[in-house]
Formats: C-alpha cells, sequence, structure tokens
C-alpha cells in the first residue's frame, strides 16, 4: 500500500508498518505515524548522498 509523493523539496512516503525500511523504522529518517500510516520524508537532499556516495 506504500505510495510516494513527489514534492519539489524531497518526497513524502505513506507506508505501513511492514512496509517501512530498517533506518525508517529506527526514526533516522523524519517519520509521523497516524493511525497505521507512517509517513516518511526523504529529502532530495538525502537522496542525491545516496546514490552519488563521493558527495
Amino acid at each position: 500500500m506504500a505510495f510516494r509523493i513527489r514534492l519539489p523539496g524531497g518526497t513524502l512516503k505513506v507506508k505501513t508498518y511492514r512496509e517501512l525500511r530498517d533506518r525508517e523504522r529506527d526514526r533516522r529518517v523524519p517519520v509521523l505515524k497516524l493511525g497505521s500510516l507512517y509517513f516518511v520524508w526523504a529529502s532530495a537532499k538525502q537522496h542525491s548522498h545516496k546514490h552519488n556516495p563521493t558527495l
């Protein structure tokens, strides 16, 4: 049931608990829980560092 909403500063992801990655479960990225849904913010800056380890 996960889906992504692309925004100018990054991506807002909506997931259930079983779809969360370890870093999301450990709250190393911004996470908001509303009911049974988790809203995860992945900034464009974080995303570019993930794909470009030399930065």
